[in-house]
């Protein structure tokens, strides 16, 4: 039993844990809903802007909004500058960058790092000045240590910037990863949804919209659960040209989700490994400057053999490379603090009610500033009556605070009132001066009854929001990046379009060596190389796009796909299986089969003088599992196992001479693997069956004498005259 030493100590890391995790979540890897920003975005943000590091004035070294930030996030210097960089435009990262920036900020289709803080400038954009309009309106609260430390606890957002910023984060047990949308069709779609909640969203909300511009391939369900749920999955392809008279594919675009370097790495390892892509004969990073358009662009290109068809192998290349790579969205952010996953629809109910009381402070903030001065107007009008009352009271007070005091009982104004007039200068005290500053009185009271009547009303609110859509669609709206390839226009591209097919030969050897040849490599044939006192146990002529099926001696069978396994020579030993397919210590691979329907039978005949016929789709699966158990009965030792493409006689004998001779028409095929077969051989004396083989490789019988026609016969003994010799 645990002491209480133990038990506090595992309350303590438990309590010491969920601070941890709930700190992680909080405050580092979720964004937002109403802003969209992740912690150290927003702060980066208002860093910059509160320091005056705006679009309008010069930049500044990178260190110094990182300085800035750090008074504000304490997570290090390092994780800074990285989020710095993946908002600049120079990074790629972002559809709308928040920074402009000068320097190396890295690539988000390159695995390079962005050079130091200290090498690197930059400052706001005007993008950026979109969530700062509200600072001082009351909207945007505040929080912080002390006034120097201040921060605010979210952004406003003239728009639903949580779809527009990718977004990926990953803490205790909880991760983000949000793909952007056009800001155009966002804008068209919140603007629509207000309109009518019942809108289908794939009319305004086409797909996603990436930054690297490659192609999406439309899925609607797919598209729908994402829309619907916050999570699923779409297929983002590679934009390639074909230069023919190079013999080169130039790859120009690739998925957000993946690299250059990444591409280049599995193509090449592709190359040295698998005979689909013996075409390729080289391919090369080239991305860096281009001088002709000078900007930094993407470029891969892939050196092809003559006559090539390019398009199979961009389909094969598509299928087995990054070229072709999915985005699991996962939009999971904060809604009053709490993670939740939500669907589009309801980030724009979430957003929309940020935005609502947005401008509803906004609304009421003007109304107070607004009243305010109207109140000190109507003090100012009181004066236009009572001048010379004005005059006398100034002129007869003794000190400040009795001429405050008498206006105020005189004029039936409050302190405040009272100061302002007082405030006045004796050449001001006069008719003109009065009319002047009260003339705007009618207009002022007219602004704050229709800011009241925009502050009570939904649909006057809902103008406000859908003209601020407008305004930033028209101000910093672009056109798709990201193509749309729909359904009718992509051909589903199957496994088998990417095997190349021909004619190969396998050799099974006693030793557990495995060779796969092709029969054009046999021609002129080389002498036949094993180990010392190894031997074929077996040759099996078959296809590339073939199964192989491989029993043990332990009632396993292990399934392998042909195209899979490397060519070789004759000349070379071979796959040794025990390190192939991981065999036990005394496991043996007893026979090969190889099939590309699974139709025909497998035949294994038994000590106890059963034989089993087994459906060969009995070892077909669903899944790709390389490994079958209980592949056949071990009730009794196996005497031998062969593949029937059709029936055929069998010569089966008895330890004791006794010979019989069926037909395995006789024999029912089972689909259980586990089958124990039927009586065939009867036995006699303790008896048992050590020989079963086809008919048509033994010699040296008068056939006749021993053909039964029937199963389950204990057979006649081998006459003198005849003799089994097996070829």
């Amino acid at each position: 039993m645990a002491d209480i030493t133990t038990i506090e100590s595992g309350i303590h890391t438990r309590e010491s844990y969920m601070q941890y995790a709930m700190s992680t979540i909080l405050d580092r890897a979720l964004p937002d809903i109403r802003d969209g920003f992740k912690p150290v975005h927003r702060r980066i943000l208002y860093s910059m802007y509160e320091s005056k590091i705006i679009y309008n004035n010069d930049m500044a070294k990178t260190t110094e909004p990182v300085a800035e930030t750090m008074k504000i996030h304490h997570h290090g210097d390092t994780s800074i500058s990285e989020a710095i960089a993946l908002m600049t435009e120079q990074n790629e990262s972002l559809l709308h960058p928040y920074i402009d920036g000068e320097g190396t900020f890295g690539k988000v289709y390159l695995k390079c790092n962005p050079s130091a803080a200290r090498y690197t400038s930059c400052r706001l954009n005007k993008f950026s000045e979109e969530f700062f309009k509200d600072l001082n309106s009351g909207v945007i609260k505040l929080i912080g240590e002390d006034k120097k430390h201040l921060q605010p606890i979210v952004l406003s957002a003239s728009f639903p910037n949580i779809l527009i910023k990718n977004n990926e984060g990953i803490a205790c047990g909880i991760a983000c990863n949000f793909p952007s949308f056009n800001l155009i069709e966002v804008c068209n779609t919140t603007t629509a949804y207000i309109k009518d909640k019942d809108i289908n969203l794939l009319d305004t909300l086409k797909a996603m919209d990436f930054s690297t511009g490659e192609e999406l391939i439309f899925d609607e369900s797919e598209l729908n659960k994402i829309y619907d749920t916050g999570r699923g999955s779409i297929l983002l392809r590679s934009k390639y040209t074909y230069d023919k008279e190079n013999n080169r594919i130039n790859i120009y675009k690739i998925p957000y989700s993946t690299t250059a370097d990444a591409i280049k790495a599995k193509i090449t390892e592709l190359m040295k490994k698998d005979a689909n892509f013996k075409d390729i004969l080289d391919i090369k990073d080239l991305t860096g400057f281009n001088k002709k358009t000078q900007k930094e662009e993407l470029k891969i290109t892939i050196d092809i053999k003559k006559n090539t068809d390019v398009n199979l192998l961009m389909k094969k290349l598509f299928k087995k490379t990054p070229l072709q790579s999915s985005f699991s969205a996962n939009m999971n952010c904060l809604v009053d603090f709490v993670p939740k996953v939500l669907g589009v629809k309801q980030i724009l109910d979430e957003w929309l009610n940020f935005r609502t009381e947005c401008i509803t402070k906004g609304l009421q903030y003007n109304i107070n500033k607004l009243s305010d001065k109207l109140y000190i107007l109507k003090g100012f009008e009181t004066v236009l009556l009572n001048v010379d009352n004005v005059i006398d009271i100034v002129q007869n007070s003794k000190n400040d605070d009795m001429i405050i005091s008498k206006l105020m009982s005189n004029l039936n104004v409050d302190k405040e009132q009272a100061e302002n007039i007082a405030n006045i200068t004796l050449r001001n005290i006069n008719k003109e001066y009065i009319l002047n500053k009260i003339k705007d009185i009618p207009s002022l009271e007219q602004d704050i009854d229709d800011l009241k009547y925009k502050h009570d009303n939904k649909e006057e609110i809902n103008k406000i929001i859908i003209e601020d859509l407008e305004r930033i669609k028209k101000t910093y709206g672009i056109p798709r990046k990201t193509q749309i390839i729909y359904d009718d226009l992509t051909e589903d591209v199957s496994e088998d379009i990417l095997i190349e097919d021909y004619n190969i030969r396998y050799y099974l050897t006693n030793d557990g060596y495995l060779k796969k040849i092709p029969l054009t490599s046999l021609r002129g044939v080389s002498e036949q190389k094993l180990k010392e006192n190894d031997f074929v146990l077996q040759e099996l002529d078959t296809l590339n796009k073939s199964d192989l099926i491989l029993f043990s001696n332990k009632q396993v069978a292990y399934k392998l796909k042909s195209h899979e396994l490397p060519d070789t020579k004759i000349s070379n030993q071979g796959e040794y299986l025990a390190n192939l397919i991981n065999l036990d210590k005394d496991e043996k691979i007893i026979y090969a089969i190889s099939t590309t329907d699974y139709k025909g039978n497998i035949l294994i005949a038994f000590k106890n003088g059963k034989i089993a016929k087994i459906d060969l789709s009995s070892y077909l699966t669903k899944t790709n599992r390389s490994k079958l158990i209980n592949a056949y009965s071990a009730d009794s030792e196996m005497v031998n196992i062969m593949y029937l493409e059709k029936d055929i006689d069998l010569l089966c004998k008895s330890s004791i001479g006794k010979i019989l001779i069926i037909n395995t028409d006789q024999i029912a095929v089972k689909s259980s693997k586990m089958s124990i077969g039927v009586s065939v051989l009867k036995s006699k004396s303790e008896s048992y069956m050590d020989l079963c083989v086809d008919l048509d490789k033994v010699e040296g019988l008068e056939v006749v004498d021993y053909y039964k026609g029937n199963v389950n016969s204990i057979g006649n003994y081998l006459k003198k005259s005849d003799s089994i010799e097996i070829v």
